[in-house]
């Protein structure tokens, strides 16, 4: 993922004016963060490294796992104690477990960490702590402290540490880049950090309705791993250091507050098996997985669902509509399972059909973005674009509910 980190270099080197023209003459250390890096700053900064990752295809651009991953995240933020700015999740193309909260509101996601999270509440849990370098302004904080002079500087570390986290001699080398920086004070900084991360990390998951052990086991899971693999372990301890005594404190906040049942979303399982599926280097591999799954005797939502998509990619339409079957009678009113129905049908040219099975979807789900934008790609491939067109130009639709668990 170099490229992301030789264009941040590149904007060191002069452009980062198209971000602020008075973002070379930040005020140094001493000043209020706000006068450190503005929140205007912050979105600007973060937007750019955004924008860098789409640019490079490191992102997985899917409506049904986009619009997911944002829910859980606008459920974090509605019960957050210190507002965020609007917020934008992300998923990364990305195996590894990792994650990272860039300023202004922007959260990645790699796709490793949602196969990684064995329920709903662990997800959160990382999510949540992400939320809180938000919401704390970690990085303007950083920038004050580290005496980092400039934004420009400041988005070569960022971009680096995304690109470059698993090869330490490239963050070094980002790191090195603002003069007069103290590495041992930003590892400290950043520990500092992490630890006021995790406690309201944990604060905001409970008050959103998840189980707030599942920070706390979702850190077993992780040093359970790096552990196994010694020198191979998981990319998101390499920027988020994890020790006993977080673990420790993790789970006596944890037990600090009221207990939560959270019951896990079908949706959750479903996205799980999507992001195996579009994360694969080849799709067969995928196939592969979920087939394997089912033939031994892993007859669940998320394999059969998993692997009737893969062979929907693998153009396998009569197999994959075999597949999603006993799914469709399960789960009548599940809103990702219908609608990969209803692209399978479009798939074996059944279009009047297909439509009808969108239309179903939208009449139990009209504000679902990924129903309404496959019903108008539905039109126009069954050559109705003005239909399409006078759908997508309607009255403007607010948020969407999540859909049915079935």
């Amino acid at each position: 993922m170099l490229p992301l980190f030789v264009a941040a270099t590149v904007l060191v080197s002069g452009q980062a004016a198209a971000v602020s023209t008075s973002a070379l003459d930040l005020p140094q250390l001493g000043e209020p963060a706000d006068n450190t890096l503005s929140p205007a700053q912050e979105k600007a900064l973060g937007a750019r490294v955004t924008a860098e990752l789409y640019r490079e295809n490191y992102t997985i651009e899917d409506p049904e796992l986009i619009d997911y991953i944002n829910a859980v995240g606008y459920q974090l933020a509605g019960a957050s104690s210190t507002q965020p700015p609007p917020l934008t999740v992300f998923i990364v193309q990305d195996p590894r477990i990792n994650a990272f909260a860039l300023p202004g509101g922007y959260m990645g996601i790699n796709a490793g960490t949602l196969l990684a999270a064995n329920s709903e509440s662990e997800l959160a849990g990382v999510m949540g702590h992400e939320l809180a370098h938000i919401t704390q302004r970690h990085i303007a904080r950083t920038v004050e402290d580290t005496e980092v002079g400039t934004i420009a500087t400041w988005l070569a570390v960022i971009a680096a540490i995304i690109a470059g986290s698993a090869n330490p001699d490239v963050v070094m080398g980002a790191l090195a880049i603002g003069q007069g920086i103290n590495y041992q004070r930003q590892v400290s900084y950043t520990r500092a950090h992490e630890q006021e991360a995790d406690r309201i990390g944990i604060q905001t998951m409970a008050a959103a309705g998840f189980d707030p052990n599942g920070m706390a086991s979702f850190f077993g899971k992780l040093q359970q791993q790096s552990r196994l693999y010694g020198n191979g372990i998981p990319e998101i301890l390499l920027t988020h250091p994890l020790s006993t005594n977080r673990m420790a404190e993790a789970t006596a906040r944890a037990a600090e507050l009221p207990k939560v049942r959270h019951e896990d979303s079908t949706e959750f399982a479903l996205m799980r098996a999507r992001a195996r599926v579009l994360s694969s280097d080849r799709t067969s591999e995928a196939l592969d997985y979920f087939a394997s799954q089912l033939k031994s005797g892993r007859d669940s939502a998320e394999n059969r669902y998993g692997l009737a998509y893969a062979q929907l990619l693998q153009s396998q339409v009569p197999a994959a509509m075999d597949t999603l079957q006993p799914l469709l009678e399960r789960y009548p009113r599940q809103a990702n399972i219908q609608l990969l129905n209803a692209a399978l049908l479009a798939q074996n040219s059944r279009r009047d059909v297909a439509l009808a099975a969108y239309e179903r979807v939208l009449q139990m789900y009209p504000r679902y973005a990924p129903a309404v934008l496959g019903y108008a790609e539905a039109l126009m491939n069954a050559g109705q674009p003005d239909a399409a067109r006078q759908y997508l130009v309607g009255p403007e639709q607010p948020a969407r509910p999540l859909p049915g668990a079935g």
